[in-house]
């Protein structure tokens, strides 16, 4: 039996998300677990739902339950009678959820989480993807959980999938005045009370800047909707965060809210065990009371409440200089290659001025490419300390004329703030800067955010284990250790990819050598980019390199390659969701690193590129950009299409070398559907520059769509044997084009002599065998298994494939399949010792026998070895004797 269920005291989203849930488990039961607050009561009362489509706990017989499907929550605790349920082995749990991991919390065989504002929105989300329509009055429901749990879509926390779900379940019939009818009540005169009693009894506590409200009350008996009075007191007072304890009946309840990323209302409650998310919190106190809640708070919250940010948690580091007396054709180059806007001039380790890519720029339109940079740099400039605050730097870059702040901290400096790390945290509110000091000493009050959970919960336990000892080596060298790229960006997709790469800030090779000797493996080096492969014994391999910057020196040139930090090794990459990493060692263990925005595009489900250069930089980004977007089902931010296809317009794509545009294009036909892709190629009027001739128009579609079942059905035999899926998609790429148009493919693209055989002459073969077929289908002629074979053994599989791919017919199909189920492989049971011992001398003759061996058995004629001899005496020995006299008179 499948269980649907949700936290006690439910809302308007518990109740939105089970209907939801019932339309992906039609069969199970819907039960909530305990009370419900008392707009989700009265709702029920005026006939907002039907009370009779929910099973009542004492009624269901919870040993029958099987599967167990948890919206709104993830904590067995929380869920009543149903907990047991949840702890009983063999139980399987699903879990659709908007409030973030935490300890605690039960496993799940199927989970969803999104850090959206409500759970709602999740799975409004798999309805969309899965093409589920739900009706008026589901769509309806649902939307009542939405609006309540995003404020009319107003609360800080509202996010674009939130309104992206309003919007469909609106355009589904959810009718808005029916919202607005349930949503707007009128407090009761209890509630007015309880509303007096919080507005005289709050008190503010400050934590390094940061000013948190706490409010408390007491009443006799239960009064419902804390949540709606904690939201009116806080829109009274226009707080920033606000914490309301109150003893009602016996019991503590506590409510929270947050408006400010420095106060994580959720970690907060959790320590008297509420839960929820960093804007908003509750939970119902045990073994505690009234006063020793508010004895405790201030405590609690003096653990949890970030600081205020100062520069400290802004700037970037290292920085880069240049010294004194350099020129301004070097300063000029000096920004390019690093693609900085400014830059500290030193003077040995004292700063001497600024200068700006402005400036430069100037310098160098009037000729003056050849004299120092001390000649114009700004002597006139302000520093600050790590502690400087916010509010001193806004002043200082947006107020003023000074966009490049140095940050010096005994007599040394140590970073900058630039303009846009500045607006980057106005615009974020300081969330992107989960790990912007990482790895630099002690970062108080800073907000971050640790995946070690998800590692341990995600990952096979031997690859967790990995991961831990390389970080380690990593403590034992001194030298800092991360995972990066796509296997994190996969990682928190909840999508299984265990293609590692680890970078190190150090020697990466030294790293990679001490950790095979450490755990008996071998190493793969090439010194010249710092790079090593760890091979265990296994066959897994791991990629090591040391943290380092690429800059071009010209359009599609291959990189330049310097060491760097962590930061800087990351903006290298190609896209934002690519530039993730993971700490693995230090006191940053788990911490996830996001400079540019990644987690943001993820939910976004955007590919973005990092600067407006990177096509012209490296032109094979335009594939992998493509690639990316239709293997993780996203799309390219609308700035990123407009640089890609102007890279295409510029024809920049020319300029790349064939052998790395066949890398990336062999990537792409080795993705496991690579047609979208393809046809997004063709789009983006990238398939030109294969071929001008090369479209989809015609055969190409049905062709993909018939490999990949044909691959499939392959794959299914398990054969053992490699197959190089790219050369299947090719040459069904290529179906409409004639031989000339192939050859001209092969010389654009590089392709090796053998491989460029196999699609021009072993395809003219091919294309000849196909046609032949084909007229004995329209003859109904089958042809033999021995005619079928002979032609069809000399073909590498990938050509025979693309064969069953091309044929129109089934019947042709059936017979090229056959090669592969009960011919390949097929071999006579006579060897060379039998003929000799059947008085035939070794000789051309031999060949003729094992042919005629070979298609008997294949045929069907022979059988067994007796047969086989059986066939030889009968059609060769008597010829043979016959030859020998012949021979013997004429040498007479």
């Amino acid at each position: 039996m499948d269980l649907i269920t949700t936290h006690i005291n439910a809302d308007f989203d518990c109740l939105g998300a089970m209907v939801a849930a019932k339309r992906l488990y039609p069969q199970a039961l819907m039960a909530f677990a305990g009370a419900q607050e008392r707009s989700l009561r009265e709702f029920f009362q005026r006939g907002g739902a039907d009370p009779k489509d929910f099973s009542r706990p004492k009624d269901i017989d919870l040993e029958a339950v099987e599967r167990l499907i948890l919206v709104d929550v993830r904590q067995a605790e929380r869920i009543g009678p149903f907990g047991e349920v949840a702890r009983r082995p063999g139980v399987e749990i699903h879990i659709y959820d908007h409030h973030p991991p935490s300890e605690g919390d039960l496993q799940a065989s199927v989970e969803y989480f999104e850090p959206v504002g409500s759970t709602v929105t999740v799975l409004s989300h798999l309805f969309m993807e899965r093409g589920i329509e739900p009706n008026a009055e589901e769509a309806t429901i649902m939307m009542l959980g939405l609006y309540e749990d995003t404020g009319n879509l107003l609360f800080s926390s509202t996010t674009v999938r939130d309104y992206e779900a309003a919007a469909f379940l609106l355009s589904r019939g959810a009718r808005l005045n029916s919202v607005a009818d349930y949503l707007v009540q009128e407090l009761t005169p209890e509630q007015i009370a309880l509303l007096h009693q919080l507005i005289e009894n709050r008190a503010v506590y400050t934590f390094g800047g940061v000013e948190v409200s706490v409010a408390h009350a007491t009443a006799d008996h239960f009064i419902g909707d804390l949540a709606v009075l904690a939201h009116k007191l806080r829109d009274m007072e226009n707080l920033d965060a606000l914490i309301v304890v109150a003893r009602m009946g016996g019991r503590v309840f506590m409510v929270a809210r947050s408006r400010i990323p420095e106060v994580h209302v959720g970690e907060i409650l959790s320590e008297f065990g509420g839960g929820g998310h960093s804007f908003a919190a509750a939970g119902a106190v045990r073994d505690r009371t009234l006063v020793e809640v508010l004895e405790q708070l201030p405590l609690v919250m003096a653990q949890h409440v970030q600081p205020q940010k100062g520069a400290r948690h802004l700037m970037s580091f290292p920085v880069k200089t240049v010294e004194i007396g350099e020129s301004i054709r070097a300063v000029r180059d000096f920004l390019n290659r690093y693609n900085v806007n400014a830059l500290p001039v030193m003077q040995g380790d004292r700063i001497a001025g600024l200068v700006t890519r402005q400036v430069v720029d100037k310098a160098a339109h009037h000729g003056l490419e050849d004299v120092g940079v001390e000649e114009f740099m700004s002597r006139e400039f302000v520093t600050v300390d790590p502690d400087t605050p916010i509010e001193t730097l806004r002043e200082l870059v947006l107020e003023g004329t000074q966009r490049f702040v140095p940050v010096i901290e005994n007599d040394h400096l140590v970073g900058a703030v630039t303009r846009t790390d500045l607006l980057r945290y106005m615009v974020t509110g300081g969330r992107d800067l989960a790990t912007s000091r990482l790895m630099e000493g002690d970062a108080p009050g800073l907000k971050r955010r640790n995946i070690t959970r998800l590692l341990k919960d995600k990952l096979p336990a031997g690859i967790y284990e990995m991961l831990m000892e390389m970080g380690e080596t990593g403590d034992r060298l001194g030298v800092s250790v991360f995972a990066v790229g796509g296997f994190v960006r996969d990682l928190l997709l909840r999508k299984e990819n265990l293609d590692i790469d680890i970078v190190v800030e150090g020697d990466g090779i030294a790293f990679a050598a001490a950790y095979a000797r450490s755990r008996q493996c071998r190493i793969r080096t090439h010194r010249k980019f710092g790079t090593a492969v760890i091979i265990f014994s296994d066959g897994f391999k791991v990629d090591v390199a040391s943290t380092r910057m690429e800059y071009y020196v010209a359009p599609a040139a291959l990189p330049t390659v310097e060491h760097a930090s962590i930061k800087l090794d990351l903006y290298r990459r190609d896209f934002t969701i690519n530039t993730l990493a993971v700490a693995l060692n230090g006191k940053w263990r788990g911490e996830l690193i996001d400079h540019f925005g990644a987690q943001r595009d993820l939910k976004d489900r955007a590919v973005r590129v990092l600067h407006n250069l990177s096509f012209v930089e490296d032109p094979t980004r335009v594939f992998r950009g493509i690639r990316f977007e239709q293997r993780l089902g996203f799309h390219l931010g609308r700035h990123t299409e407009h640089l890609l296809r102007s890279a295409v317009r510029l024809g920049l794509i020319e300029k790349v070398g064939g052998s790395r545009v066949l890398n990336e294009l062999t990537i792409i036909l080795c993705e496991a559907n690579p047609l979208p892709a393809v046809l997004r190629l063709e789009d983006l009027d990238l398939l030109k520059y294969i071929h001008p001739a090369l479209t989809t128009r015609r055969r190409v579609k049905p062709y993909f769509e018939r490999a990949g079942r044909v691959l499939h059905w392959y794959e299914l035999l398990y054969t053992g044997e490699e197959i190089r899926k790219w050369l299947v998609y090719l040459l069904c790429l290529a179906a409409d084009l004639d031989r000339d148009a192939m050859v001209g493919i092969c010389t654009r693209l590089d392709i090796p002599p053998r491989v460029r055989s196999v699609l021009t002459d072993t395809r003219e073969d091919a294309h000849a065998l196909l046609q032949s077929l084909e007229r004995r289908r329209v003859r109904h002629k089958p042809p033999r298994n021995s005619d079928l074979y002979h032609a069809l053994d000399p073909l590498p599989t990938e050509v025979i494939l693309y064969l069953m791919a091309a044929a129109g017919d089934e019947e042709v199909r059936r017979w090229l399949s056959r090669f592969f189920t009960h011919l390949r492989g097929t071999s006579h049971l006579l060897t060379g010792d039998d003929l000799k011992d059947l008085g035939l001398p070794p000789g051309p003759l031999y060949r003729k026998i094992f042919t005629a061996l070979l298609d008997a058995r294949l045929n069907g004629k022979v059988l067994t070895r007796q047969e086989e001899i059986a066939l030889v005496r009968r059609r060769f020995l008597s010829r043979s004797r016959d030859e020998r006299k012949i021979a013997r008179r004429s040498a007479d």
